[in-house]
């Protein structure tokens, strides 16, 4: 059985919300790619890897993504706050690398309650904010015949349950589908049929 988008994916506007693991960037990407509008992607400026438009093409448009850099933490924070603020972005995401202070979190939440925008802090693990709304664990999961197999848990939900589902892309309709469980997927031993 495939379904579409675990619950409470894509992030939801007026909110700011975190991801962590080794497949945050994938889970920011697609998140981006699902929703409308033009999109800000802010990371500290001393980063050595840079974004390759040709990279996440298949799962958003790189011409609604405009990137920035800030110097240091504290300045990717004051812009990811005025983006959100603003109402000119429907998305912002801001790579961070330092813990989140619950009023650093909390000045963001409100930036985007505000401007009606959605925020996706991508935080190194156990550094997030008290204030998010969402807070997403995704890595990898190994399968040899789909190399956008992911395992997206949900660790912090201030508004409902939490979670967590297997994922994949799927690039012809450009979008995200929950998966069976392992023993359930066609070619698992012991799978039905």
């Amino acid at each position: 059985m495939q379904v579409a988008a675990p619950p409470h994916f894509p992030p939801r506007a007026g909110r700011a919300h975190e991801v962590c693991g080794a497949g945050a960037l994938f889970f920011a990407f697609v998140a981006v790619g699902l929703s409308g509008g033009p999109v800000l992607w802010v990371r500290e400026g001393w980063q050595a890897d840079r974004i390759n438009p040709l990279g996440y093409a298949s799962y958003c448009d790189p011409d609604r993504l405009l990137l920035a850099s800030g110097k240091d933490q504290t300045e990717v924070l004051a812009v990811t706050e005025e983006a959100l603020r603003s109402g000119a972005v429907s998305f912002v995401v801001a790579e961070i690398g330092k813990p989140l202070s619950l009023v650093a979190g909390r000045r963001l939440q409100l930036a985007a309650e505000a401007g009606k925008a959605a925020g996706l802090c991508i935080i190194p693990e156990g550094m997030g904010s008290n204030a998010a709304e969402t807070r997403w664990h995704c890595q990898p999961a190994f399968d040899p015949r789909d190399s956008t197999l992911q395992r997206w848990k949900l660790i912090k939900n201030k508004s409902g349950t939490l979670g967590a589902w297997d994922v994949r892309w799927d690039a012809e309709a450009r979008r995200v589908i929950v998966v069976s469980e392992t023993a359930q997927r066609p070619g698992s031993e012991g799978a039905p049929g």
